[in-house]
């Protein structure tokens, strides 16, 4: 699956994409991911890509020219047109649903890209949201300087989704909100030693009784708030 962000901070993604599960991803072509200077599309000679809002109101916005150009171009690098996603308050509240419909475009929809449009400043141009995109996604009730960390963890809890980027299924099959828990929480885990300065493991993790594990770890899966 190919990510292709739009930015004005293509530096903000330097060491995302090349770190850890994400960078194996990429060095094993499971995932792609590029990159695009929203920026070098202006035809404004200062390379502006900001204006203040009609009607008035704080910060800058910015303008169609810019991100109409980016997002044509990056349209036009493939035959079948790609969803186009806008990290924005008014967005579907990210969730772990959210991220296996995603994971699932490849083989249900025959979509192996998606475009991540990251905003900046106080906004984008409504014509631009009208016109392009064609999702929104929240993160949560609250608000960050810019898009670039939302694609990131769009990015992130998609790819891991995918065939072959996590050594193995099971490690996503049972997590928290999976369907294998019923959208609960992770159970509490434990590694070695058993014992580490009087703070001992549940004996039952110990005992080797599969069944009686299995029902202790449903027991102690909670409910997301």
């Amino acid at each position: 699956m190919k990510f292709q962000i739009l930015t004005l901070f293509p530096q903000a993604f330097d060491s995302f994409k090349t770190t850890s599960i994400i960078g194996r991803a990429v060095e094993s072509k499971k995932i792609e991911i590029e990159v695009f200077d929203i920026r070098q599309f202006t035809t404004d000679k200062h390379k502006k890509v900001d204006d203040v809002p009609f009607g008035g109101g704080a910060g800058l916005l910015m303008t169609c020219q810019p991100l109409f150009d980016c997002i044509e171009h990056v349209q036009s690098l493939s035959e079948s047109k790609a969803p186009v996603i806008f990290f924005s308050p008014h967005g579907k509240v990210w969730n772990q649903r959210l991220a296996e419909s995603f994971a699932a475009y490849p083989t249900e929809k025959n979509i192996d890209r998606v475009i991540l449009l990251c905003g900046h400043y106080e906004g984008i141009d409504q014509r631009v949201i009208d016109e392009l995109v064609d999702e929104q996604i929240s993160l949560g009730s609250y608000v960050l300087t810019g898009g670039e960390l939302p694609a990131q963890i769009f990015i992130d809890s998609v790819a891991r989704l995918l065939p072959g980027v996590i050594g193995k299924e099971v490690s996503h099959q049972e997590e928290s909100f999976s369907l294998a828990l019923d959208g609960k929480l992770e159970y509490p885990q434990y590694t070695r030693p058993s014992d580490f300065r009087g703070l001992k493991v549940p004996e039952v993790l110990l005992s080797g009784h599969h069944a009686k594990i299995e029902q202790w770890k449903k027991d102690n899966c909670q409910n997301p708030e």
